[in-house]
């Protein structure tokens, strides 16, 4: 028996082992390393009283020792059991303040953070005079404080933070501390894995409907149920800024618990028993309560039963109130959302969604808003006007309704009825401010009227506006508009008419912009993060598919190059197609030609360095009008955006048709091979974390809603693993081998691949250790590069005449 046991164990750990690396990551040229290694332009927060702009710099890539730490995938979350923290935290590595008021402030550091500590979630104190900071070391996730007015930051305790899922803690409304979610104290160690299995695992069908997408990282058995349990669990807290900690409650598997505006109450949700393994935790037995700020409880609002009966429609939801949230301008009003047509879209209902409010002490709640289609979120303003937002996928419809929260018997007016896809006619979002307790509601003129900010799309590019608007009349006001040459759009408002704005042009970095009335002025100087770089073009183009629908793209050219005088370019496409129910919507400009050439380490662009043209994301609108579902045309409509888009190129003397490829990453990986295999438009392809083979995700993908039994024909039209056989081009297939999408599994790739190697076809396969769907590590990155720019010139740039069949 012991010998056995001891086999077992080693195959265990065999099993866990990654397979050894069969090559050593390479680098590409040292211009496209420096370009990885560039500092992105930092992102900028306000403080609550508007004095203070607070910079947050991103960190280097981090390292694949980092990247590839040992990780638990449990319940559809991965986390460093060490750490008690998700994967995928937010990282900082550095935060500065400016002073708005003093005209002359440059940003100056917060100090006192521990050398390479990871910085992660920021939030300042209601009253803006603190900052709080999640700092991950290389034991724990600590909680630092930032004074704002010393510019230095100080662990405030010895707490232990879980940071497993969603922001561990939130500021109470006096600003003297913050409830956070702790690691219990005395937690033990982790439950032992079986290693003599007692059974095996079963799944049984009842015989009612439980249709599923292709989650990942789902519990399998008891022993992962176990260490679910055990890591989840936390001890709610608040956390002084005196360093006390007052424990809240007895540990549970407590999801998220947030204070009140008025600081007397905490609204938590939690998760219980029986767990699933076919549905991830969000699906799980799910409660809702009201506790007051002592931990006693007070009302239960929810206890939702496991939902592993959800249909698969995008508009479906589970049964019970859901999306529970403290309205943000009244001290203690609890407010959520319930489905009346039992979840499902497809059900008859004149109601599909009810808004419920219950303010203290949540006797029984009122209707806020009856809706006819599905709630997609609330703006609160104050206990006269709030924006409830309703969304139907079917015909992509949105509706906006104002309401008043302190009188729920007003009727909701009507304030927009349009189509979301509509880029052209978006009215924008309302303006934030934030309250003395730390909410954020509408920010609203003494006149009543709302500030409106949006993107500004147009048919000559995007431009970011702001404006005035009274929801009582429907009527607005133009008070502000990006100009050429520049791209600059909103972050924040301050008071009246003055914001903070973030500002680029083709030749200019982003840098952040303080306007007022009459004046502007500028509040970061920011260099060039890439002077290699320096020259190159963005032009945005537009022309039409053979159908008269109209397409756009964004074309990238090398610094220098002059389309027409110059020999054409060896170009990569870098694809992603979207469905539309309108072609004009479809054929709308969702970019701008103003912005600044910025390189995503995940994006194509580092190959303008190397002598390539980029046409990045042009537009292959797939598009279903009326009663017609957008795939089932996919793969004509398809070809023919691409067909349209090499003749353009073309046109303009940028491309050499015997010299362009197609390449993606996930959807435009499927996208890849699919232009591969049906038409001869391209030399060669690379796509990157796709999925070929559509009945692997028979209920469902993308934005085909439907599923394979019921489109059995467009699911096998458009997987082209079933044309693998038509793909004559040379193929680089790249994977994360711990590819955490949905449906993106790494075997979609490999059965690709050994069909293609099957069938005599021309393919590289590389799988990229412990990267899932994007990748993270800097050794990654660049290897990704090294691939795609060898493969590159050996199978276009350098390419030989086409063979003839």
């Amino acid at each position: 028996m012991r010998a056995s046991l001891a086999l077992v164990v080693l195959l265990a750990t065999l099993r866990a082992t990654p397979a050894l690396a069969d090559e050593p990551y390479r680098l590409p040229p040292k211009t496209i390393v420096d370009l990885v290694d560039a500092p992105p332009t930092p992102t900028a927060m306000l403080s609550p009283d508007r004095r203070t702009l607070l910079l947050a710099e991103a960190p280097a890539l981090p390292p694949i020792d980092e990247v590839a730490a040992p990780q638990l995938r449990l319940g559809g979350l991965r986390f460093y059991p060490k750490l008690d923290a998700a994967a995928r935290r937010p990282r900082l590595r550095a935060l500065s303040l400016l002073d708005l008021v003093d005209a002359r402030a440059t940003p100056r550091p917060i100090a006192g953070f521990p050398a390479g500590a990871a910085l992660g979630d920021v939030a300042f104190s209601p009253d803006g005079k603190k900052i709080a900071v999640t700092v991950t070391d290389d034991r724990a996730v600590g909680l630092w404080i930032a004074d704002v007015a010393a510019r230095r930051a100080t662990r405030v305790a010895p707490v232990r933070l879980s940071a497993i899922q969603g922001a561990p803690c939130h500021w109470l409304p006096d600003s003297r501390g913050l409830v956070c979610r702790l690691v219990p104290d005395g937690r033990g160690r982790p439950p032992a894995a079986t290693t003599v299995p007692v059974g095996p695992v079963v799944l049984a069908a009842d015989g009612k409907k439980k249709p599923a997408h292709t989650f990942q990282d789902l519990l399998k058995n008891a022993d992962d149920e176990a260490a679910f349990a055990h890591y989840l669990t936390v001890q709610v807290a608040r956390v002084g800024l005196d360093g006390r900690v007052e424990r809240i409650g007895k540990p549970d598997l407590i999801l998220a618990a947030r204070p009140s505006p008025d600081g007397k109450y905490l609204l938590v949700r939690s998760i219980h028993k029986p767990f699933s393994y076919r549905v991830p935790y969000e699906r799980f037995p799910e409660r809702i309560d009201v506790w007051s700020a002592a931990g006693a409880p007070v009302k239960r609002i929810a206890d939702n039963p496991l939902a592993e009966d959800v249909p698969t429609a995008f508009d479906a939801v589970r049964v019970g109130p859901r999306d529970a949230e403290w309205r943000a301008d009244a001290d203690a009003t609890a407010c959520w959302v319930e489905a009346r047509d039992g979840g499902d879209p497809k059900a008859p209902a004149e109601v599909r969604d009810e808004l419920l409010c219950a303010a203290a002490p949540f006797a029984a709640p009122a209707s806020l808003a009856k809706l006819g289609m599905r709630y997609r979120g609330v703006r609160w303003g104050d206990a006269s006007l709030a924006l409830i937002v309703e969304r139907r996928w079917q015909d992509r419809r949105e509706r906006t309704w104002a309401v008043a929260p302190a009188d729920p018997a007003q009727a909701p007016r009507l304030i927009w009825d349009r189509s979301y896809e509509d880029a052209y006619h978006d009215p924008g979002d309302p303006a934030l401010a934030p309250t003395a307790r730390g909410t954020l509601v509408m920010a609203r003129a003494a006149d009543g009227s709302l500030l409106l900010a949006g993107d500004g799309a147009s048919p000559e590019g995007e431009r970011p506006f702001l404006d005035r608007f009274d929801p009582r009349t429907g009527k607005g006001e133009r008070l502000w508009r990006a100009e050429d040459p520049y791209y600059e759009r909103v972050i924040a408002t301050i008071e009246g008419t003055r914001f903070v704005t973030r500002r680029e042009s083709a030749a200019e970095p982003p840098q952040y912009w303080l306007r007022g009335d009459k004046d502007a002025r500028q509040l970061t100087r920011f260099p060039h993060p890439y002077p290699q770089l320096a020259g190159a073009e963005m032009r945005l183009l537009r022309y039409a598919r053979a159908d008269g629908v109209k397409l756009n793209a964004k074309l990238y050219l090398p610094p220098g190059f002059q389309p027409g005088k110059d020999k054409p370019l060896p170009l990569l496409m870098w694809a992603y197609p979207t469905e539309f129910k309108s072609a004009d919507a479809a054929g709308q400009v969702r970019a701008s030609p103003n912005r600044f050439v910025q390189v995503n380490p995940g994006g194509p662009l580092f190959l303008l360095t190397q002598g390539y043209a980029i046409l990045d994301n042009p537009s292959f609108p797939i598009v279903g009008e009326g009663k017609a579902e957008p795939n089932d045309t996919y793969v004509q409509q398809l070809v023919a955006g691409a067909r349209a888009a090499v003749d353009e190129v073309v046109r303009l003397g940028v491309a050499d048709r015997e010299r362009i490829a197609i390449g993606g990453h996930s959807y435009g990986a499927f996208t890849t091979a699919n232009l591969l295999a049906h038409c001869d438009l391209f030399r060669a392809g690379i796509a990157r974390s796709g999925a070929y083979n559509r009945t692997l995700t028979p209920f469902g993908f993308q934005q085909e809603e439907r599923s394979y039994w019921e489109a059995r024909a467009v699911y096998q039209e458009m997987s082209p693993f079933g044309y693998a056989d038509k793909i004559d081009e040379p193929l680089l297939l790249i994977h994360g081998d711990s590819d955490d999408n949905q449906g993106t599994f790494p075997i979609q790739s490999q059965r690709l691949f050994e069909a293609l190697q099957g069938l005599g076809k021309r393919a590289r396969l590389v799988f990229l250790p412990a990267e899932a769907h994007g990748y993270r590590a800097r050794e990654t990155i660049l290897h990704v590069m090294w691939e795609m720019l060898t493969w590159l010139d050996a199978n276009v740039k350098n390419a030989g005449p086409r063979k003839t069949a």
